[in-house]
C-alpha cells in the first residue's frame, strides 16, 4: 500500500492507494477489497477521507506509472461518497487541460472544519484547496518547488 486514510474514530475502516488501484478494509487491514470501480486509471497515490462522513474519500488518479500525471492532461480529483462504489470527477476551479503535473501520496489532507477543506500539492509547486468538500477548487500559491507533503491545522 502506497497511502493510507484512516477516518477519525473509525481505526477498522481504511483506505488505501496501492499500486494497481484503490483498496478498502472494514476490518482494520485483515481484509482488503478492491473499490477503484470506475476511476479513469488504478494509478495514482494521494487518497484522503472526509473529516466527517467515513464513506467519502477522494483520489486523485495518475495515467500510470512511466506516465505519472493526469489523463488527457486534465488535473481532476474524484470523490466517491459510497465508500469507493460510484466516483464523481471534481473538476471546477482545476486545470483542464495542458496540465501535467503529479500528486504524491502525503500531497494530499483535509481539515476538520463543516463543511470539510481540501487541499492538495503539485509537482509543478501549486497547492489547490476546496473549501466545500471538493466541489470548486483554487489555487492559493503557484510557485514553489515542488510539493510532496501538504498538511493542515485549524485553529479554535
Amino acid at each position: 500500500m502506497r497511502r493510507l486514510a484512516v477516518p477519525a474514530g473509525n481505526p477498522n475502516l481504511i483506505y488505501a492507494q496501492a499500486a494497481n488501484g484503490v483498496m478498502r478494509s472494514n476490518d482494520g487491514g485483515a481484509t482488503w477489497s478492491d473499490v477503484t470501480g470506475s476511476l479513469p486509471s488504478a494509478f495514482g497515490f494521494a487518497v484522503e477521507v472526509h473529516a466527517q462522513e467515513p464513506e467519502t474519500i477522494y483520489v486523485v488518479p495518475m495515467k500510470s506509472a512511466a506516465e505519472d500525471f493526469p489523463l488527457d492532461g486534465k488535473l481532476r480529483v474524484y470523490r466517491s461518497r459510497a465508500g469507493g462504489t460510484k466516483w464523481d470527477p471534481l473538476t471546477t476551479g482545476l486545470p483542464q487541460r495542458d496540465c501535467y503535473v503529479s500528486v504524491a501520496g502525503n500531497a494530499i489532507c483535509a481539515d476538520t472544519l463543516a463543511p470539510c477543506g481540501l487541499y492538495f500539492g503539485t509537482s509543478g509547486g501549486a497547492v489547490y484547496a476546496s473549501s466545500d468538500a471538493g466541489e470548486s477548487w483554487m489555487p492559493i500559491v503557484r510557485d514553489l518547488p515542488p510539493v510532496y507533503a501538504v498538511k493542515v491545522q485549524t485553529l479554535p
